[in-house]
């Protein structure tokens, strides 16, 4: 166990972690949060528990680790900001053992939150500022949230200039749009719940961005449908409706939401659900070959490992019987950060001493290549519509593999293949 949550065990409401942002959630409707670098946590859901916990161990390579169950509250600091802040479960301290929290901030140093839009290039605030900004919303009318997520709504597709001065990465650490959203959405929640209920289950999953300095994320819908057993006949039929006017009725799988960073212009591209329900199948194709480009060229060793992985997990699902993952997603991210290239016909003296910008400067009189293996990862998230015979309260029990996620991993398979293959790899 580690040293913070044992001493939680003695001080359990000195030593709660601020819950902040993940600011590379690109799509779903539950708030993701940040947990500490490797850890991201979300509201607990009974059935997506049940699967981290009974999931057949060949799956675990692609999905996150599950870590555990916190309980996350709901409080205000003494500027009267509102915090999210996550607690051990009283005598389950076992469950987050494996959780390192090293680099967790203390509380005296809480991030704060408002329902102010943010942007890239946002410098940030002073505690007076927050403050002020902070008692200036408080005396804006209640309508001002939900005119700024329709605005977020409306913005399908939107570009943000990345300064060139700095680390990007850094920069990264500002919410993109559909973050912000589910943020503000998920506080106007527990806020107007805060009366009746400040106490939330939450659980821990391994970030599957940490690794990477500038992710670029692409959230994938799977499947023909997306309601579960249990959904109310009108939840039913908007579901089916939104599969039947979008590429999942067709080739199994729509976008839900992309981040590319795009080194040629030093700007970010953020993509979300609504536009990715409007693309045909070649605006789908299209939308694939754009989060593998990265301005001047395409990522053309990225699509081999994905391909390679995408085969694997078709394999995998193909052997599970009964499972059904209605309204699953698939992530793919990689870094857009490439690593350094170099002369092909270099020399090894020089090869370590070329630098990226030297690269870059002197592309065209060389032939380059990147150093190195680009590594792209592949998981399955969101499983609160999960359903199999292992689940014993079900009352529909489905038999087989599951048709309609497979049918779409095939269309992705084929999709990527014509990518590589088009683009003469």
């Amino acid at each position: 166990m580690s040293p913070a949550f044992r001493a939680m065990d003695v001080e359990p409401r000195a030593k709660g972690i601020l819950l902040e942002p993940f600011v590379h959630q690109v799509g779903g409707h539950s708030c993701v949060l940040r947990f500490n670098e490797t850890t991201l946590c979300k509201p607990l859901v009974p059935r997506e528990h049940q699967f981290y916990e009974t999931l057949p161990a060949e799956m675990r390579k692609f999905t996150p680790q599950y870590k555990g169950v916190v309980s996350v509250c709901f409080e205000e600091d003494k500027d009267r900001n509102l915090c999210l802040i996550a607690y051990p479960l009283k005598g389950d301290l076992g469950a987050v053992e494996s959780v390192d929290n090293s680099d967790c901030e203390p509380k005296s140093k809480l991030l704060r939150w408002t329902n102010k839009k943010h942007h890239v290039l946002e410098t940030e605030k002073t505690p007076k500022d927050w403050v002020r900004q902070h008692r200036k919303e408080e005396k804006m009318k209640s309508h001002k949230l939900e005119e700024e997520l329709e605005w977020l709504k409306k913005s399908e597709v939107l570009y943000y200039s990345v300064e060139k001065k700095g680390n990007v990465s850094s920069q990264l650490k500002h919410y993109n749009p559909w973050s912000m959203k589910c943020h503000q959405q998920q506080l106007q929640r527990m806020k107007e719940n805060a009366k009746h209920r400040n106490q939330y289950k939450f659980i821990l999953l391994e970030n599957l961005t940490s690794r990477y300095e500038v992710p670029c994320v692409l959230d994938l819908k799977m499947g023909t449908r997306q309601h579960g057993d249990d959904a109310s006949e009108e939840k039913a039929a908007n579901q089916i409706r939104k599969c039947q006017q979008s590429t999942s009725a067709v080739i199994g799988v729509r976008v839900c939401g992309m981040q590319v960073y795009q080194a040629g212009s030093g700007q970010l591209m953020f993509m979300n659900k609504y536009h990715g329900r409007k693309l045909s199948v070649q605006g789908f194709k299209e939308a694939l070959f754009q989060f593998f480009h990265n301005g001047r060229y395409l990522r053309r060793e990225l699509l081999g490992p994905v391909l390679r992985k995408l085969t694997e997990l078709k394999a995998v699902l193909e052997r599970q019987e009964s499972y059904r993952f209605y309204s699953s997603s698939l992530l793919v991210i990689y870094d857009g950060k490439e690593r350094p290239e170099v002369a092909l016909d270099s020399d090894a003296e020089d090869l370590e001493d070329l630098s990226e910008e030297s690269a870059d400067e002197s592309a065209g009189a060389y032939a380059y290549k990147p150093v190195g293996t680009s590594s792209v990862d592949v998981r399955m998230i969101d499983f609160a519509h999960t359903t199999c015979r292992l689940y014993g309260e079900d009352s529909v029990v489905h038999e087989g593999q599951d048709a309609g996620y497979i049918f779409g991993l095939q269309s992705l398979i084929d999709i990527v293949t014509e990518i590589s293959e088009e683009s003469g790899e």
